[in-house]
């Protein structure tokens, strides 16, 4: 097994937001192992064995490991509270930080597609009707709009008319495709999901700067208050 050292920063990534399961491991931001499902919220079952196949893959010990990295949401409710609350236990038990990145972040480093100055990345996840969880970011990552919530019509897309251009992706963004594509400046890519093989380059940075999170006091960013409905 290799030893643990200055050199060799092997991050655990997890990802659980949406329906993708996914889990990475990273040595020094670069990708070395990766599993990943999309089959419904099959997070409880899969998890702990993908954390198990990815170290395996990359014949990494779990006592190797420098830290551990959640995507930290928007999403889904359930979906998060088992990935934060499996990272937050590994962080606790190995004595290592816990990193969170942004869901949507992740899913627009993954689509930095030609990283012209003038375009922008527009990463949807798929809340309620016609409601999305959404950002808007930079050729940089830079956040040009904030996270937010956005139920899509005429009137609220009225935003996005001032960029140049703007790639629309992500599982939020084919139920409100018809509306968008009354925009000029409009691109649409396809099967873009949070995965954390996209994850492994922010977690290293964050890594290097010390930015970690409380683990006594982190919890998922879910955007939305969760709502228990009730049967009629």
């Amino acid at each position: 097994m290799p030893q643990c050292s200055i050199n060799l920063n092997y991050i655990l990534n997890i990802e659980t937001a949406t329906t993708v399961c996914s889990v990475s491991l990273s040595k020094n931001g670069e990708l070395i192992a990766f599993k990943e499902l999309n089959a419904g919220y099959t997070h409880a079952e899969n998890l702990h064995s993908f954390i198990q196949n990815v170290l395996e893959a990359g014949a990494v010990s779990v006592n190797d490991l420098r830290a551990v990295a959640v995507s930290k949401g928007p999403g889904s409710y359930t979906g998060l509270r088992i990935g934060v609350s499996a990272a937050k236990g590994l962080a606790y038990a190995l004595n290592i930080p816990l990193i969170s990145l942004d869901t949507l972040q992740v899913m627009a480093e993954h689509e930095l597609l030609d990283k012209n100055n003038d375009s922008f990345y527009c990463p949807m996840i798929d809340a309620r009707r016609m409601e999305v969880f959404t950002a808007l970011y930079d050729k940089n990552l830079g956040l040009e709009l904030p996270v937010h919530a956005l139920v899509v019509d005429e009137e609220s897309i009225q935003k996005f008319e001032v960029y140049p251009r703007v790639y629309f992706f992500g599982d939020g963004m084919p139920k409100c495709r018809t509306i968008l594509q009354q925009l000029p400046n409009a691109v649409f890519v396809d099967n873009i999901l949070p995965s954390a093989k996209y994850m492994t380059a922010l977690s290293f940075e964050k890594f290097e700067q010390n930015l970690f999170e409380d683990l006594a006091y982190f919890e998922p960013f879910y955007l939305k208050d969760f709502l228990i409905m009730q049967k009629k």
